[in-house]
């Protein structure tokens, strides 16, 4: 399996010629080095909330126009689609399968922001070898602990780099692709990627420098 990182938390999972994008959010596309024809043969995107960062609906318009993929979300998301003319599966916890991809969904707590709502949002285990647990480090995830991959979120207003760094200890993967630091300067995230896979690495766990748009890793 194939993981590509287009800025902040939008990933692309490829395996045996099917693709899923998840959360292509404003962040991405901010700067114009990721655009909406870059993923016009993917089958199936997956959005986890309605946050921004998380959540480009001009451009997911576009990329369902240019793929005719099938998206995927929760009833909450799934209502601000319609709105704007989109259509969803609806996605609730448990098993599902999309192409060759098995997901557990998991409902978890987005981490507290300050004077915001929490919104409805789902982690996502990709074929019990990678979790995503979005912006949550709620307790119920400390189950996938020595999972072959996480992807975590290193910056946010939610978190501090001693949380991050405890949450990463906790579930002690094998592998660590960091995400939604989009908004970091280079050199800022060049020092942040540099203390963590030192940390990590104490731990024997590889820290992966995903700083570049199209970074990507594979996974057996």
């Amino acid at each position: 399996m194939k993981i590509t990182k287009y800025i902040h938390s939008c990933l692309l999972f490829e395996k045996t010629g099917f693709k899923i994008l998840f959360d292509p959010g404003k962040f991405s596309f901010a700067e114009g080095l990721v655009t909406a024809e870059m993923f016009n043969d993917v089958q199936s995107v997956i959005i986890t909330h309605n946050h921004p960062d998380h959540l480009d609906m001009e451009n997911l318009k576009k990329i369902i126009e240019l793929s005719k993929a099938t998206i995927y979300t929760n009833a909450e998301v799934s209502k601000e689609l319609f709105a704007n003319g989109l259509e969803s599966i609806l996605v609730e916890e448990g098993e599902m399968t999309i192409g060759p991809f098995s997901l557990d969904v998991l409902n978890v707590a987005h981490e507290p922001i300050l004077d915001s709502p929490f919104p409805d949002m789902q982690a996502y285990v990709i074929d019990d070898t990678i979790l995503n647990p979005v912006d949550s480090f709620e307790l119920k995830l400390y189950a996938y602990e020595g999972i072959n991959l996480l992807i975590l979120p290193i910056m946010a207003p939610f978190t501090t780099e001693l949380k991050v760094a405890e949450f990463g200890d906790k579930i002690h993967p094998k592998h660590i692709l960091p995400v939604h630091d989009g908004y970091a300067k280079d050199f800022f995230l060049k020092q942040r990627y540099e203390n963590y896979a030192k940390h990590f690495k104490k731990r024997n766990i590889e820290f992966y420098a995903a700083g570049e748009a199209g970074f990507s890793v594979e996974i057996d």
